[in-house]
C-alpha cells in the first residue's frame, strides 16, 4: 500500500493537569504517521497495532463506548477525544464514562475545537490533557481554569458534593474546638 499523505494537525497551547506542558504527541487525522513520531491516530488505525507505545487513539465524538472497546482502550498510553465543533458536548460524556464507569487512569486529552471557555468543565469531566485550538491564548486558558474555587455538584475531579465536604469540615471544627467549662 503506498504511503498516504500525512495530515498532521498542529494545535495551539497544550495544558496537562492545569499547567502549560510540552506536547510530545502529534495528532494525525489521516494517513500514516512517520515511524519515529509519537502519534495520536484514528481509532481504527490504532486498533491495527494496539501494543505500539508510540501510538494512541483518538475517538470521534459519536464513538459508542462499549465495555469491549473500553477494555481495548485500557492499554492505550493516552486517549484523545475529538471535539469537531465547540457546541458538540458528546466528548464530555465519553471522558466521564472512561473515568467513572471504566476506570481509565491514563491521560484523556481534548482535541479539536477546544476553546478556553470549556476548560473548567472538561477537567470536571475527567480530561487532564487539553490541546487548545490555535487561536486560543495560554493566559486566558490558565485564568479560566481557576475561575471557580468550588463546585456544588460531584464530578470526576470532586466526587463528593460540596455540602458533604462542608459537613465534614464543620464536624472537624467541632471535634477540635476547645471545651469550655
Amino acid at each position: 500500500m503506498p504511503d498516504q499523505p500525512l495530515h498532521a494537525v498542529t494545535t495551539g497551547p497544550y495544558l496537562f493537569r492545569g499547567e502549560p506542558a510540552a506536547d510530545h504527541w502529534t495528532l494525525v487525522r489521516e494517513g500514516e504517521p512517520p515511524a519515529d513520531v509519537a502519534a495520536i491516530v484514528p481509532l481504527a488505525q490504532w486498533r491495527e497495532s494496539p501494543d505500539d507505545a508510540a501510538r494512541a487513539p483518538w475517538l470521534a465524538a459519536d464513538t459508542e463506548l462499549t465495555p469491549a472497546l473500553a477494555a481495548e482502550l485500557a492499554a492505550a498510553p493516552l486517549i484523545a477525544i475529538d471535539f469537531p465543533k465547540f457546541t458538540d458536548g458528546r466528548g464530555y460524556s465519553l471522558a466521564r464514562l472512561l473515568r467513572e464507569r471504566h476506570g481509565y487512569r491514563g491521560e484523556i486529552r481534548a482535541v479539536g475545537d477546544v476553546l478556553v471557555d470549556q476548560l473548567h468543565f472538561m477537567t470536571r469531566c475527567g480530561f487532564d490533557g487539553l490541546a487548545l485550538r490555535e487561536d486560543q491564548w495560554l493566559e486566558d486558558a490558565l485564568r479560566n481554569l481557576r475561575v471557580f474555587s468550588r463546585a456544588y455538584q460531584p464530578a470526576v475531579d470532586q466526587p463528593e458534593p460540596l455540602f458533604r465536604l462542608r459537613q465534614r469540615e464543620q464536624a472537624r471544627r467541632r471535634d477540635t474546638a476547645p471545651a469550655f467549662a
